[in-house]
């Protein structure tokens, strides 16, 4: 490593600017090195051991020390897991029975008030659904189906007219029987929890994680988790 002539000078090298263990190693090897000028050859025993005890003490310093330890993993299988999402706070909740894991930013619907009533609408369901479907070969890095439309949305879709009696009479019985419902019907479908990010509301009514965060809710639940989907 090369040693500047201003001992407290920044790193060139752009690991040392990224890397907090490394900047701290540069630092000390800078000191150690102005002190050694300065004293010109008078260094003590003592001193010159405990200017080697703090130089490796800052090497093996673990990263965590620097702030940037990750979140304690997630102890699976989780008891009782269930999501909650809450739109307007763009926010997905992992729960373990009532003590709430984690809370995941996301990205919905680029049409994200309201439920979603009908086809090509844009918007993310509102309503209590389930897990239906794992895929970990999603386009969008892996996914999550939740079984939008349930009862409730056939219910108001019939009173509508949207869809027939025997549409409403077969999602009623897949989510009985905690199946993937109908997707190709006029309440359209085919609505996920999915990666490839949170930052904007991009999607067709699908709920957006960031990968990682998609990665680690992926492996915490199973088909038939519950999900709640909340207008707050």
């Amino acid at each position: 490593m090369r040693i500047s002539n201003n001992a407290w000078s920044a790193p060139n090298n752009s690991f040392e600017r990224t890397n907090p263990r490394a900047l701290a190693s540069a630092r000390s090897l800078r000191f150690a090195a102005q002190l050694k000028r300065s004293t010109a050859g008078k260094m003590t025993v003592p001193l010159r051991t405990f200017l080697q005890v703090l130089l490796f003490g800052l090497i093996i310093i673990p990263t965590s020390a620097f702030g940037d330890e990750p979140a304690v993993p997630l102890h699976l299988p989780l008891i009782n897991p269930s999501i909650t999402v809450l739109k307007a706070q763009r926010q997905l909740l992992l729960f373990s029975g009532n003590e709430v894991l984690r809370k995941y930013r996301i990205g919905l619907g680029t049409n994200p008030v309201g439920p979603k009533t009908v086809a090509g609408d844009r918007r993310t369901p509102e309503g209590t659904y389930y897990i239906c479907l794992k895929n970990p070969k999603s386009a969008f890095y892996l996914s999550l189906g939740i079984s939008y439309p349930n009862r409730q949305d056939a219910e108001a879709a019939l009173k509508k007219g949207i869809i027939s009696k025997s549409i409403y009479e077969f999602i009623t019985l897949t989510n009985k029987r905690g199946r993937v419902p109908p997707w190709n019907t006029s309440l359209g479908g085919e609505i996920f929890i999915h990666g490839r990010g949170s930052q904007t509301d991009w999607t067709w009514g699908c709920i957006a994680l960031d990968d990682k965060d998609m990665l680690e809710l992926y492996k915490a639940v199973k088909i038939g988790t519950p999900v709640t989907i909340m207008p707050g």
